[in-house]
């Protein structure tokens, strides 16, 4: 079976029809949150009601509070939000409750012990993303281009579905499938001319790896 995908860091309305034309299903956006992607609210808004219906639409966030998320509840109406920070399972487990909006909760994995730890959350995010580790004294937490070591992923336990980030690219995607078997793959800096601008010949060319690979 095909893999799924997931293009992140999106800012313009160029790369979203990009991204949905070369059969991406997932399409994420960084809201209010460190990074060179990061997207207001009001500029979201405009590229979010640009794909409904299109593609399941995710907005990342970074410790987000009640009013952030209540704001994206009813401004952006995502499909899924992203959760990229230190929040717990219980935080996730009661914004699971609180909110209409399916969670990811994203996992910084660099030893079999993050494993143990990132799969605490199974069954209570409905979606758990095995992300490489920020470099030290960082405060972005993805899109670095910074790979995992695939073997971790492979000798764990995984939940059915899972999603995998970090360093992947149109020429690193065929090895990282191969050893993990991920259901969904994200991918932000490995399809970019710059940060926060897509570049769609590798755009295309990741596609078609994944294509090819399944």
């Amino acid at each position: 079976m095909t893999s799924q995908v997931k293009i992140c860091g999106l800012t313009r309305t160029v790369d979203i029809e990009q991204s949905i034309e070369s059969g991406a299903e997932f399409l994420g956006f960084i809201i209010e949150a460190p990074s060179k992607r990061r997207l207001s609210l009001s500029q979201a808004r405009h590229l979010f009601n640009s794909s409904i219906g299109r593609a399941k639409r995710v907005a990342v966030t970074v410790n987000a509070d009640d009013a952030l998320l209540d704001e994206i509840q009813n401004s952006l109406k995502p499909d899924y939000v992203q959760f990229h920070g230190d929040e717990t399972v219980e935080q996730i487990a009661n914004i699971g409750r609180r909110y209409n909006f399916k969670t990811i909760k994203a996992c910084a994995i660099a030893t079999d012990k993050d494993m143990l730890s990132a799969n605490e959350y199974a069954g209570v995010a409905d979606l758990i993303l095995y992300d490489a580790k920020p470099p030290k004294g960082s405060n972005i937490r993805g899109g670095h281009g910074l790979s995992i070591d695939w073997n971790i992923i492979k000798r764990a336990p995984t939940p059915k579905v899972f999603a995998l980030a970090g360093g992947l690219t149109p020429e690193t995607v065929k090895d990282a499938l191969n050893v993990t078997h991920a259901p969904i793959l994200d991918v932000s800096s490995g399809v970019e001319a710059s940060a926060g601008v897509k570049d769609s010949a590798k755009i295309k060319a990741f596609m078609k790896a994944v294509k090819d690979n399944g």
